[in-house]
């Protein structure tokens, strides 16, 4: 998240860039992620460091991740004083590896990541693909993404907003719709409302799949065409007889089943035969 974009940085749209300037949302967003002493966050995007100056102050150190390099000389000016408890990454968050801020000295103490991010509107959803693959080093997430993108994380089975997305997420996480972002917070504006979301990755999962790879096949199988019968979609992986003995009615459409019924019937499909 970032400040206000003076004139001498153009925010680029190849990078998705809005700048959030609002000083109550920047408040509020830092009040809800609650950033203590020594903790070990690290912020995806920061911009021209609206949000970072904030978790340095909160935690004493922070990892940064930041693709465009026009703005890392205004990051290192900027905190020139912390030194090095600002450590700037220049990488592409898509393709950067998180385990390695859990393992190095910086984190001596092995803590579970807090990642903290604007993310650009473009790569949202593959980015939190991404990022939910190391929930087991991860104790929480706060994004500011696009409105329909929380709505659809934080949807409950049986709603318009609820699907895949919905279902990757809730399995490893807890999802909050915390509050929405107008878009004259931000320089430029985008063309859309934004909001701010927090992902809990459980201790325990509350559901858990013998074969994830399985797992996460048959949910995309399940949404493939989403106004079609589970019964049309799952042709070929399950038959009525099987989800039927789960209590699962062949004939409705996907998104009423939960978290839940999609592990269990994954499960079933990957059972070891006796």
């Amino acid at each position: 998240m970032a400040s206000q974009s003076p004139k001498k940085h153009q925010a680029r749209k190849r990078f998705g860039q809005n700048f959030l300037h609002d000083q109550g949302i920047i408040r509020h967003i830092v009040a809800c992620i609650r950033p203590k002493s020594e903790q070990s966050i690290v912020e995806i995007g920061p911009g021209l460091g609206a949000i970072t100056e904030h978790l340095l102050v909160a935690a004493g150190h922070l990892d940064v991740v930041e693709l465009d390099r026009d703005l890392l000389p205004h990051l290192r000016i900027s905190f020139a004083s912390y030194g090095d408890n600002l450590r700037i990454h220049e990488a592409d968050a898509l393709q950067f590896d998180f385990s390695k801020l859990s393992e190095d000295n910086l984190n001596p103490n092995k803590q579970l990541l807090r990642i903290v991010g604007n993310l650009p509107y473009n790569i949202s959803t593959p980015l939190i693909f991404h990022l939910l693959s190391y929930t087991d080093l991860i104790s929480d997430m706060h994004f500011m993404l696009q409105k329909e993108v929380v709505l659809r994380l934080a949807a409950g089975a049986g709603t318009n907003n609820y699907g895949r997305l919905s279902i990757m997420a809730q399995y490893f996480c807890r999802v909050d719709n915390l509050f929405e972002v107008p878009p004259e917070a931000f320089d430029p504006r985008p063309k859309v409302d934004s909001a701010i979301v927090r992902m809990a990755p459980y201790i325990e999962l509350p559901h858990t799949a013998h074969d994830f790879k399985h797992f996460e096949q048959l949910v995309k199988s399940g949404f493939a065409q989403r106004r079609k019968t589970l019964r049309n979609n799952l042709k070929g992986i399950a038959d009525d007889e099987q989800l039927q003995s789960l209590g699962i009615d062949p004939s409705i459409r996907p998104e009423r089943l939960t978290v839940g019924e999609f592990v269990a019937i994954s499960n079933l499909l990957t059972q070891t035969p006796s």
